[in-house]
């Protein structure tokens, strides 16, 4: 059913891999590691001193790896966030409770671990629960108009030394570990955002990315707190998740990453939401009844931010020790939120607005003998045969699925390709959910020595192998009798039991007569001498 060229973003399952394998792919690239590594040891002598601070790290990140995939797997991703110059990688915004608990010891193993793969994310933080705190207990009760807090001069006194000492203990957290990091003030300029309501607020802007791209060319994470100066060098107090945005907008990375104590958004039910495809799903969530308060605020938010990035952009809010899962596995941790695609949805080949479209899509990653005349046939089959396909705007996914039958109880996933860029926007994920929409049941298969193997996995409920071949299905029970057929068409044909309805099949079909038929001519050829 699957071309495996077209899957090679996502390769590899999440079994442990082996330490040696594991460290050959996480040094830097050679134009810039052997600089790196030199101001890395400048700059953290006390943290590398040591022999056995040197294996103390080799071994979280030697724990790390094999706690979340791969070698394979692990390249894939690496490849993905070098893809990009290196300030572009991810901007991670924690919370000051996030500073308060235990978990930012996690934190700081797994930001140890993306150093070590020369990975530099840069690092915004507040501190909020802190400052309330502190203020409580001088006597000053915290106000806040419009859910922004007032901060008059005694707050701001408060908060620039909290916001200080703040960020010099993360960053000891960090040297700790032998962790490069670089304090950095003076980033946001801002105006005052209203100074008769709000007095010392700002209104970021100006993002001064200069400092942060030297830091990370150099080798650092940078951390920055959320304070901001005016031009005339006033302190101005700002939200961190305002400062986060901005900060995200000047730097376009791939990954904005709030850490946050719950790890996630929540349905109504209480189901953690992994995935939210705005394009297709704001106008939904927005009508929905539990979408209220701060999950409806944060969700609005998320959609103007990303509106302002690339679509490879995301945000994904997780627990912060689910840092290292969420960059570096197919299901990711906590609630991955993009842009997305609307998904297209036709039941003929005459609803398709561009069959020559169609046809490149079939065909790509699939060229060989014959390879386009059966693309015509298969074209001609699905005239004749009721189908559902579904597809973004530009096919960088394509599936096809046929309804059940007589023969087959089922619905089964005839054809599901897709490119590398269709991977990177996730676009996968929306084509597979809208196909679950309308098919509650499913049965596919897919060859075992397909590098994404996994990620059909994750999308089923129950598998089967068989000579190479993997059946899966999702929807229903090994014992329903909807199934039985097609576990017994699965034992009996292997992956040709979808006969023509599967293009690969067909595809295989084809070029193994054309090769025959070559071979016979050739024959012929020499015998005639």
């Amino acid at each position: 059913m699957l071309s495996a060229t077209a899957y090679t973003m996502w390769a590899g399952s999440r079994r442990a891999a082996s330490w040696t394998a594991s460290w050959s792919f996480a040094s830097p690239s050679s134009t810039r590691g052997p600089k790196i590594a030199l101001r890395r040891a400048l700059s953290t002598t006390r943290a590398f001193a040591s022999p056995p601070a040197r294996d103390r790290t080799r071994e979280i990140v030697a724990q790390t790896i094999n706690s979340i995939g791969s070698k394979r797997e692990a390249n894939a991703y690496l490849k993905l966030f070098t893809s990009v110059s290196s300030q572009k990688f991810a901007l991670i915004k924690i919370g000051g409770a996030i500073l308060q608990d235990e978990t930012i010891d996690e934190l700081c193993r797994s930001l140890l671990f993306l150093s070590e793969l020369g990975l530099y994310p840069v690092i915004v933080h507040g501190a909020g629960p802190q400052l309330n705190r502190l203020l409580e207990e001088a006597g000053v009760e915290p106000q806040f108009e419009e859910g922004i807090r007032v901060t008059d001069a005694r707050t701001l006194g408060v908060a620039r030394k909290l916001f200080l000492e703040e960020n010099l203990r993360l960053v000891g957290r960090l040297d700790e570990l032998g962790v490069a990091t670089r304090s950095l003030s003076g980033v946001f300029t801002a105006e005052y955002l209203n100074k008769e309501k709000w007095q010392y607020v700002g209104k970021i802007t100006k993002v001064n990315k200069n400092a942060i791209e030297k830091s990370i060319d150099a080798g650092y994470i940078p951390v920055l707190t959320s304070m901001a100066e005016s031009e005339d060098g006033q302190l101005l107090n700002v939200n961190a998740d305002v400062a986060a945005a901005e900060l995200a907008r000047a730097l376009e990375p791939l990954k904005v990453v709030y850490l946050s104590e719950k790890g996630g958004l929540f349905d109504g039910e209480g189901g953690k939401i992994s995935h939210i495809n705005l394009d297709a799903e704001f106008d939904n969530l927005m009508s929905q009844s539990w979408c209220r308060y701060g999950t409806r605020l944060k969700i609005k938010e998320i959609k103007e931010l990303l509106d302002t990035l690339p679509r490879s952009s995301s945000v994904a809010i997780i627990h912060p020790s689910d840092l290292q899962k969420e960059l570096f596995t197919d299901s990711g941790a906590g609630t991955l939120i993009r842009r997305g695609d609307k998904i297209k949805k036709v039941t003929s080949i005459n609803e398709f607005e561009d069959l020559e479209m169609l046809k490149t899509t079939l065909i790509r990653d699939r060229e060989g003998l014959d390879a386009e005349a059966t693309i015509d046939r298969y074209i001609d089959y699905l005239k004749e045969n009721p189908f559902t396909a579904y597809y973004d705007d530009t096919m960088q996914c394509l599936a096809i699925v046929m309804p059940p039958n007589e023969d087959r109880p089922m619905a089964t996933l005839a054809t599901f390709t897709i490119t590398k860029s269709g991977w990177l926007t996730n676009v996968a994920e929306n084509v597979f959910a809208a196909a679950k929409k309308d098919f509650p049941r499913l049965a596919w298969t897919v060859s075992e020595s397909d590098e994404n193997v996994t990620w059909f996995f994750g999308k089923a409920d129950g598998s089967f192998n068989k000579n190479g071949s993997v059946l899966f299905y999702y929807g229903c029970d090994f014992k329903d009798d909807a199934f039985a057929p097609v576990y017994e068409q699965f034992v009996a044909h292997g992956r040709a039991m979808l006969g023509d309805s599967n293009l690969e099949s067909r595809l295989r079909r084809a070029a193994q007569a054309a090769s025959e038929s070559l071979g016979r001519v050739h024959a012929t050829q020499q015998a005639r001498g």
